[in-house]
């Protein structure tokens, strides 16, 4: 067991919990508590830390313990545990996992895709609530400029709720290039947008589509809403103007699963 803060896989653990760079480097992430564990791929699983505490009631859950016992896990004392772990009430089990590798070709080349395109994106909140209701709503990819928030960052795998180990996603270093790919692939490419004239539900999303959703101050900006095909918007009552990034994209994730039947 592990009962000294100054181990070196501790701090290992705790950079890369604190720093994308160092995530990136070693090509990890960690997920934390017993559903993320779960639901993690074997493969893609490359170590595993158990609180002391939490050890008995795990041994306890037969799937989880089987799965433990298969993967091979290190015991680690609750002072540690809280040291290692990114939340205020740790569940006591950390895993570590080989980040995943998507290519753009892949996401473009699916059969009908339905796609987000996220510019800039900040919040890491939205960006896991994002991956998680699209696997709902049944998109086939997230594509996201090179400024968008670390998707491997601790908040953002915790909103997932472990969609990230199912949703593909591609970083871009030039989205006006990509946009451009899409629509040689023939994908429609729609700009959610405060001076769209036409309500999302007015048009069609059975073909190829692409929604472009901005930053969460600043929206989408002129270069890149520009190269969107069509602009549409949400219908607003009251004084509101915009809805949460996350929110705005769920509506038209839905609207187009609810089309596509």
């Amino acid at each position: 067991m592990i009962s000294s803060v100054a181990n070196a896989r501790v701090k290992q653990v705790v950079q890369w919990q604190a720093k994308a760079k160092e995530r990136r480097k070693a090509k990890v992430f960690l997920a934390e508590g017993i559903k993320m564990f779960q639901e993690a791929p074997q493969k893609s699983i490359v170590e595993v830390y158990v609180s002391e505490a939490q050890l008995p009631a795990l041994e306890r859950t037969e799937q989880v313990w089987n799965k433990l016992r298969q993967v091979g896990f290190e015991t680690v004392s609750e002072e540690v545990f809280a040291k290692m772990s990114d939340t205020q009430t740790p569940q006591g089990i950390l895993t570590v996992l080989h980040q995943s590798e998507y290519q753009l070709e892949q996401l473009v080349n699916e059969h009908n895709p339905l796609l987000v395109v996220l510019e800039n994106l900040q919040d890491p909140g939205n960006l896991g609530t994002i991956i998680r209701t699209g696997e709902g709503a049944g998109i086939t990819g997230v594509i996201m400029s090179k400024q968008t928030v670390d998707i491997y960052n601790p908040k953002v795998i915790r909103a997932t709720m472990g969609s990230i180990y199912r949703v593909p996603f591609v970083y871009v270093e030039d989205l006006q290039e990509t946009l451009e790919l899409l629509h040689q692939k023939g994908i429609h490419t729609y700009a959610a947008h405060l001076q769209g004239e036409t309500y999302y539900d007015s048009f069609s999303f059975k073909e190829p589509t692409a929604f472009l959703i901005g930053n969460e101050g600043n929206g989408l900006s002129r270069e890149i809403a520009d190269c969107a095909r069509q602009y549409l918007k949400i219908p607003m009552e009251g004084q509101v103007e915009s809805l949460n990034a996350a929110i705005a994209t769920a509506l038209l994730m839905y609207e187009a699963h609810r089309q596509r039947g």
